[in-house]
């Protein structure tokens, strides 16, 4: 099988062959590039020689592709447009107006989200990049300048953190399910409802058994109700009137404050834990880094 260097010239050739074939004239597509007519002129006709093949029908002032050109030209056009794309987005990367955040798809989905008009209004110069995964990344490993995680103080060698949200559970459940099943009276009642249980598979989490536990009850002999591995279709479904699930206070403070959710029992339960902001200490933070994380330990409302 040929190799794509046989088949090809340098890539200087299909960029000038791109131009010519958009322009429809060498001599635009010389202007556009910065060379001579007689360079995209050779770049072209070497091209051809490679491929044994006519690209461009020559007229006076003017040149046409070939069905052949027309073929090769839409797939070079397709693959240099994927190429400047990509470069784009590498350039942004570096650039002092785009910062990478990590973070749970939970905190993503409904803390992040919610805020984002809020974010646009009072930090607009700053593209914001969610990187959400099913585990923790390496935030050294993987050079990431900002990270929501969830642990205590001193929990990431390496790195700083601050404060961003303790770690509250308690009971939620919409309105809707309320009005058809009733209001438990008391924590244990809980138990007798249907309940949406997370089973979180990358990262620890309480589960019923372990909120039931730490209220000095015993939670349900087998588990009832409906089972999740992800936290925000947990939420989904609670909203939707499947049930009643654990819901932590930072991620589901702005539906309780607009109804969409009702929390249960008078006090939350704290587990000790906590949501931190946390940054590589190896080199200093850029300003427009620190602009995001002070955003972020700030706590706006959601819009």
């Amino acid at each position: 099988m040929e190799s794509l260097r046989s088949i090809l010239p340098a890539a200087r050739s299909l960029v000038v062959f791109e131009a010519a074939g958009r322009q429809g004239s060498f001599t635009r597509a010389a202007e556009e590039l910065g060379i001579t007519q007689a360079a995209v002129s050779l770049a072209v006709r070497n091209l051809e020689e490679r491929l044994d093949l006519p690209l461009f029908i020559r007229r006076h002032r003017a040149v046409e592709l070939t069905e052949a050109g027309k073929r090769l030209h839409a797939d070079v056009s397709f693959g240099l447009t994927s190429i400047r794309k990509s470069a784009g987005e590498l350039r942004s990367l570096r650039s002092e107006r785009h910062v990478t955040l990590s973070a749970s798809t939970a905190f993503a989905s409904l803390w992040m989200l919610p805020r984002l008009p809020r974010f646009r209004e009072d930090l607009p110069d700053i593209d914001l990049r969610i990187q959400t995964s099913d585990r923790d990344i390496d935030i050294l490993g993987e050079n990431v300048p900002l990270a929501i995680r969830a642990g205590r103080e001193g929990s990431w060698p390496g790195c700083e953190s601050a404060l961003f949200a303790e770690e509250k559970i308690q009971p939620i459940v919409s309105p809707a399910y309320i009005e058809q099943f009733g209001m438990p009276e008391t924590d244990a009642h809980i138990a007798l409802h249907r309940l949406i249980h997370l089973e979180e598979p990358f990262r620890p989490a309480m589960d019923w058994a372990d909120w039931f536990a730490a209220r000095g009850l015993s939670p349900p002999a087998k588990a009832k109700g409906l089972l999740i591995n992800d936290h925000v279709l947990v939420m989904q479904a609670v909203l939707a009137g499947q049930g009643i699930g654990l819901g932590w206070h930072h991620l589901s403070d702005h539906m309780v404050q607009s109804g969409q959710l009702l929390r249960l029992g008078r006090h939350p339960l704290s587990t000790g834990n906590g949501f931190f902001v946390v940054w590589p200490s190896e080199a200093p933070l850029s300003d427009t880094v620190k602009r995001v994380r002070d955003w972020l330990l700030a706590a706006p409302p959601a819009s």
